[in-house]
């Protein structure tokens, strides 16, 4: 293991190695156990993460790899299948990794899914990426690892360190300014046995795979270069400026209607530019409908006549029985006591402002919910306050453990507060030596005024809002308990009203959920094939919607969350396939309406656009033939428009680079032909983006190509440098023809 061995050999040399005694070595342990608590769910996942970032556009392939058993494989690369159990077995032992850190064995989907993720990648990286560093002759010593590892630790070694909860360095790894202490982390390490060596390993070989990537990415940007020439053409096209006239009949002016294409004619179009039709990665389209489960007329009104019977037992509960009953009644138990003012109040009957406490309100049909309120108390608070406090907390500020309950954070608060009124101590040098609130010690536990819309906890801004000055009291909050001094109370005063709420979902019934599934049943059942489902769906005239471009690796569908099971059917069905699928709040019936598979698509599945393409391309040279025969001897602009019937045009001051026409759009055929037309001629008649043009340039405007083309270069290389991530690894993707098939396991 490098960085311990060169930590080891260090420690040798100049007799450095600290002796940790039993509570450092506890302490480490403490340490460790946070770090494996809050760094995630998967070990290793954040130090891949530049590896995982150029890897990326490797993974969206997800075409068929039929024949033999496709359950037994989850994929291939370069040829060779990736076997399902091999595959599972090293799923299991990053998820039994999870369950040791998480202490269960309960593994939810998100962290699977990640999971994984996380092996597929590994597969990819150590059969596509990793060969490639050996061919290029790239390594990486232990040298360099132990550089970033400790001596100057990269930015991910500092969040695997950092307590994602706080966002600060572990406090037993910090130095003074809460970055990373070199020689206690060099000790931890240096210390590092069993698990603690484990983790320290892996960080070590993140470090490795991020250097080996940087690397091979840095080779790769060091192989391309801008020449003299490129430059010099470069600076031309960015500076130099065209000026010319041309005419152009769009394809826009004849309708597409008007144009015959026979099948044969569609036939040779698909067959001479079948490159245009290459489909790079699997997808499927479905077509479906959604039988929505929504609550009927009489699930509303049953759900009014329960909200109203909680109204009326509401009403005869004490305060100190209101929460107990709002968990009771109220969806998901959730308990929602709040402070309002006029402004801020949510209930819609006025006669709140003048109600005794205990009135209650409602219920009232709110759209998602049936709520009932209950006016608790009406108190005279101040319009501002300002105090100062002393925290003693349930939790260590520093570890987040628990440091004592909440009967001794009151016993001590209590004592303390004795002390303080008997002047046995001064509240200042309670707040800088006791205080366990770390951002009030620098200003004597005073936070400044605030108001009732400060982001306090209740029970502090009450102690305010509602107290006197010069008073001090002992508050308990979820904190701890608080010794709270008010040290001034504004003059001005206004009302604030307790309210206390329980929501009533809105929400179907069983008996209705059964019904709208058996509708949707009943459709599947019956219109189980495509044209039967077409044709159920213009008679009955439902809605249908349309998911396209699903890949096998997609797990949610736009309306449909939750939707793996369902894409798994569309990985499994063949095209015309009708099946039924629930979802938490609808039912949903849907038809395989199209099938892409790598490669150059059929000419059935891109019939439309090859017919589009077809047309104008005949088009094309019906308007070529009218140009030649009509003006083909001409080489004047505006004569060739006078005999078709159009209208010439201007350009001035185009730059070269240009892709944009005035008034014509987007162009790359025009613009490049105006490159490369010499001042004073004119252009034959040309198939272009929008339509068959002639033009002639009458000048162009050139700017001195400088001497130096330094700077020009560097904006071409960061320019080529900032692509070559991406094409290289997207070449290397073509070259291994990976396919992604992971999600038969999940």
């Amino acid at each position: 293991m490098p960085v311990i061995k060169i930590l080891n050999e260090m420690s040798k040399e100049k007799n450095i190695q600290a002796q940790v005694d039993a509570d450092k070595k506890k302490e480490s342990t403490s340490v460790l156990e946070k770090i494996r608590r809050r760094t995630g769910l998967l070990v290793g996942i954040v130090g891949l993460a530049l590896v995982i970032f150029i890897l990326e556009s490797l993974l969206g392939s997800g075409a068929s790899i039929f024949g033999g058993n496709e359950l037994s494989i989850v994929g291939s690369i370069h040829g060779k299948n990736i076997d399902r159990n091999d595959f599972l077995a090293k799923v299991e032992n990053q998820l039994n990794i999870i369950r040791q850190q998480k202490q269960a064995n309960d593994i939810d989907d998100a962290t699977r899914a990640q999971v994984l993720d996380y092996v597929w990648q590994q597969y990819v990286s150590d059969m596509v990426i990793k060969p490639q560093y050996a061919k290029v002759g790239i390594t990486v010593g232990e040298d360099e690892v132990y550089e970033r590892v400790v001596a100057h630790p990269v930015p991910t070694i500092s969040q695997r360190l950092t307590d994602q909860k706080t966002g600060k360095i572990y406090e037993q790894l910090a130095a003074p300014d809460g970055s990373l202490d070199p020689i206690k982390f060099r000790q931890f390490v240096q210390n590092a046995t069993g698990d603690q060596e484990m983790f320290v390993k892996q960080m070590e070989e993140d470090v490795k795979n991020m250097r080996y990537a940087e690397k091979y990415a840095a080779l790769i940007r060091k192989g391309l270069y801008t020449t003299n020439a490129e430059a010099k053409e470069g600076f031309k096209a960015q500076n130099n400026k065209v000026n010319f006239t041309y005419v152009i009949k769009r394809f826009d002016s004849v309708s597409d209607s008007t144009v015959k294409v026979t099948d044969s004619d569609i036939q040779k179009f698909y067959s001479d530019h079948s490159y245009l039709f290459i489909n790079t990665e699997t997808t499927r389209k479905i077509e479906y409908v959604s039988f929505d489960v929504l609550p009927s007329p009489s699930d509303v009104e049953a759900i009014a006549k329960d909200a109203q019977r909680a109204a009326d037992d509401f009403k005869v509960k004490t305060i100190k029985e209101d929460s107990s009953f709002i968990s009771q009644e109220s969806e998901n138990g959730m308990v929602n006591i709040q402070d309002m003012n006029k402004k801020s109040m949510i209930v819609r009957d006025s006669a709140i402002f003048t109600s005794p406490a205990g009135t209650v309100f409602g219920p009232y049909n709110e759209g998602a919910y049936f709520k009932i309120y209950k006016l608790q108390a009406v108190n005279s608070i101040a319009d501002s306050a300002r105090v100062r406090h002393i925290l003693i907390g349930t939790v260590d500020p520093q570890t987040q453990q628990p440091k004592r309950s909440m009967a001794q954070a009151k016993k001590t608060a209590d004592s303390l507060l004795v002390l303080i009124k008997e002047k046995r101590v001064t509240f200042d040098t309670l707040v800088k030596t006791i205080s366990e609130d770390g951002g009030s010690k620098t200003n004597g536990g005073d936070y400044g005024w605030f108001d009732e819309n400060k982001g306090f906890v209740q029970p502090f801004k009450d102690a305010g809002l509602m107290g006197t000055k010069g008073n001090i009291s002992v508050v308990q909050t979820q904190f701890g308990y608080h010794i709270i001094e008010v040290l001034d109370v504004s003059k001005t005063r206004h009302n604030s009203y307790k309210v206390a709420q329980i929501f009533k979902l809105i929400a179907p019934s069983d008996e209705t959920n059964q019904n709208i599934f058996a509708q949707a049943n009943q459709f599947a059942g019956e219109n189980n094939t495509g044209e039967l489902f077409d044709k159920a769906v213009d008679a009955k005239k439902l809605t249908k919607r349309i998911g396209d471009n699903i890949k096998e690796s997609d797990r949610q569908l736009p309306g449909l969350d939750g939707a793996k099971e369902m894409i798994k059917w569309v990985y499994t069905a063949k095209k015309g396939d009708v099946s039924i699928f629930t979802f938490s709040d609808k039912h949903v019936v849907a038809k395989i309406s199209g099938i892409k598979n790598k490669g150059v698509l059929p000419l059935e599945d891109v019939m439309d656009e090859v017919k589009t393409l077809a047309i104008k391309d005949k088009k094309a040279q019906m308007f070529l033939t009218e140009f030649n025969t009509k003006a083909g001897g001409s080489k004047n602009v505006n004569d060739i428009a006078t005999k078709l019937g159009l209208e010439a045009k201007k350009q001035e001051n185009l730059p070269l680079a240009s892709h944009n026409v005035e008034g014509l759009g987007h162009d790359d055929i025009l613009m490049g032909t105006a490159n490369g037309t010499k001042a004073g001629a004119t252009s034959k008649a040309i198939e272009g983006d929008n339509g068959v043009f002639v033009l002639s340039v009458s000048s162009i405007a050139e700017t001195p190509v400088p001497a130096d083309l330094k700077m020009q270069k560097m904006q071409m290389d960061q320019a080529t440098g900032g692509r070559a991530d991406y094409e290289v690894f997207n070449a290397l993707k073509e070259i291994a023809n990976i396919e992604d098939h992971k999600s038969r396991v999940e």
